[in-house]
């Protein structure tokens, strides 16, 4: 049986990495002050493997085919957007198949990837909580192409995932989520009629070059940073901390899709990270810290079920 020793949510941003801050009083600087801690922590754990839930941003997954999840259970490659860690990753794959066929035993029908890209999404995550070299089960959920799984489907997966994770052998496991929190982004949805021409041709077939769609896309995710007046909802952030300290995943379900973009913006649906991770380790959270960061375009927050 595994242990599972602990659930860590934690925000990305491409704006961690492209607009670090000079100072620790500068914009960010608070996060990555906490995050540093964070590893540390997780260090004296001693994880033997750790599990990666993230979302991708348009550089694994199209709509030519648009999975809900994913699970990669051989090999694992940084895709290095933004500057994440770009190149090979080490999968821990006798427990990324128990996940997977725990799971699928469970009523759900993940995809399966035996080379699974992942992006900053997962990558810039993962390495700010153990670095690089603890094995890892990488998960991909699908949180920026409408239409999304439900709130509800994601806290079940969790459930079941965390079934799946204490049943194998796999010594002691973390588990992270990557994700959120409030962020305002442009809608990627191919049936939005902002949505058009080149852009909702490579949202379709980027697959076919993908190196290409990312280097025409990203001064754009550029241009995005630096806004101190950008939208971030610092309430909302710190309300949805609290439902994780009180175990109270039902609140942020019950809040729906349109109900959580109302008040997290389309970004915020990478929460569902955080529900399927914080529902497999079922423990209340203990720590949290937050800081909004305007310029990052994001609220920026960790969560962790042991003390730091």
């Amino acid at each position: 049986m595994s242990d599972l020793i602990g659930f860590v949510g934690i925000s990305h941003s491409p704006f961690a990495t492209l607009l670090p801050p000079e100072k620790h009083t500068r914009p960010g600087g608070a996060f990555l002050a906490d995050a540093a801690r964070v590893a540390e922590a997780v260090a004296a754990l001693h994880p033997d493997a750790v599990v990666v839930i993230g979302p991708d941003h348009f550089h694994a997954n199209f709509y030519d085919v648009m999975p809900p999840f994913v699970i990669g259970v051989e090999e694992a490659e940084g895709f290095g957007d933004f500057g994440s860690t770009a190149g090979p990753l080490k999968v821990q794959a006798d427990l990324a198949w128990a996940a997977y066929d725990g799971v699928a035993s469970g009523g759900f029908d993940p995809s399966l990837s035996y080379a699974l890209t992942v992006d900053h999404g997962v990558v810039q995550s993962y390495e700010m909580v153990c670095g690089l070299g603890v094995p890892l089960v990488p998960i991909v959920l699908n949180t920026a192409a409408p239409p999304l799984p439900s709130l509800e489907r994601c806290l079940a997966l969790g459930a079941r995932l965390g079934e799946a994770l204490r049943s194998a052998d796999a010594g002691r496991v973390l588990v992270v989520a990557s994700g959120g929190l409030s962020h305002w982004l442009p809608s990627n949805d191919p049936r939005d009629p902002s949505v058009r021409g080149e852009r909702r041709e490579a949202l379709i077939r980027g697959r076919a070059d993908a190196r290409a769609f990312a280097a025409a896309r990203e001064p754009r995710v550029r241009a995005m940073g630096g806004n101190p007046e950008a939208r971030v909802n610092a309430e909302w952030d710190g309300w949805f901390l609290d439902r994780l300290r009180a175990l109270d995943l039902d609140s942020v379900v019950d809040l729906g899709h349109d109900g959580l973009e109302d008040v997290a913006g389309s970004g915020g649906h990478e929460i569902r990270t955080w529900l399927v991770g914080a529902a497999a380790v079922a423990q209340p959270v203990v720590w949290t810290s937050y800081e909004p960061v305007p310029e990052w375009i994001t609220g920026m927050g960790i969560a962790t079920t042991f003390e730091i």
